[in-house]
C-alpha cells in the first residue's frame, strides 16, 4: 500500500528548508535544485508545490505570518477582552510573543531581504500585502473606539495606526537581530502610548 503523504507539512517542510538556504546561500544564489536536495526531495516535487523561488518566499511570508492574522481578527472583536484600546494592547501583545515564538523564521525572512536589498530585489510589496489586514483591523478599533468614546476624539486614527504599526515592525526587527530585546518594556511603552488615547 503505497505512504500516504501529507501535502502541507511536505509544503511547509520546502518553505523552511527554503528560507534556511536562503539566509545560508543568499537569495540569489539559491535556486530550486538546492532547495530540493535540501529538503530532501526531488526538483520535479518542489514543482509540484512552487513554480520558482519567488513564489516560495512569498508563501513562506505567509507562512510566517498567516497562521496568526485568524487569531488576531477574533481578538479584535472580543469584547471580552476589554475597550478597543484593550484590545489593541491584547493583538500587539499576541503579535510580539509571536514573533519571538518564530524567531529563526523571521530572522531568515528579515535575513534575505536585507542581503537582496544590495541587488536592487524590493520585497516590501510582498510583506505589504501580507500585512496590510493587520493596519485594517486597527484602523477599525480606532475608529468603533472614537465612536463609542472610549478612544479621545482627537485621535488621527491613520496616524495613530502608522505609529502602532511602525513600533510592531521594529520590534519584530529587534526579536530577529538582537538578543536584547525587552518583551515587558516593550509592550510597556505600546501600553503607556495607547493609554493616552483613551477615554
Amino acid at each position: 500500500m503505497p505512504k500516504k503523504i501529507d501535502h502541507e507539512k511536505r509544503k511547509e517542510n520546502i518553505l523552511k528548508t527554503a528560507l534556511a538556504v536562503f539566509a545560508d546561500v543568499g537569495y540569489r544564489e539559491a535556486n530550486l535544485s538546492l532547495i530540493a536536495e535540501k529538503a530532501g526531495l526531488s526538483r520535479p516535487t518542489i514543482y509540484q508545490y512552487f513554480k520558482d523561488k519567488d513564489e516560495i518566499y512569498y508563501y513562506a511570508v505567509k507562512l510566517v505570518t498567516g497562521h496568526l492574522f485568524a487569531e488576531l481578527s477574533e481578538m479584535a472583536f472580543n469584547e471580552e477582552i476589554g475597550s478597543e484600546i484593550d484590545r489593541i494592547i491584547a493583538i500587539c501583545t499576541r503579535i510580539v510573543d509571536y514573533a519571538i515564538s518564530a524567531e529563526a523564521e523571521l530572522t531568515r525572512l528579515m535575513e534575505v531581504m536585507l542581503h537582496e536589498k544590495e541587488f536592487n530585489k524590493d520585497f516590501s510589496e510582498i510583506i505589504y500585502k501580507r500585512t496590510a489586514k493587520l493596519s485594517i483591523l486597527f484602523k477599525r478599533l480606532l475608529s468603533r473606539g472614537i465612536q463609542k468614546n472610549t478612544i479621545m476624539a482627537s485621535c488621527n486614527v491613520d496616524m495613530t495606526t502608522r505609529h502602532i504599526f511602525s513600533l510592531m515592525e521594529s520590534f519584530c526587527f529587534q526579536i530577529a537581530f538582537f538578543k536584547n530585546f525587552n518583551r515587558e518594556e516593550s509592550l510597556d511603552f505600546v501600553k503607556s502610548y495607547l493609554m493616552f488615547f483613551k477615554v
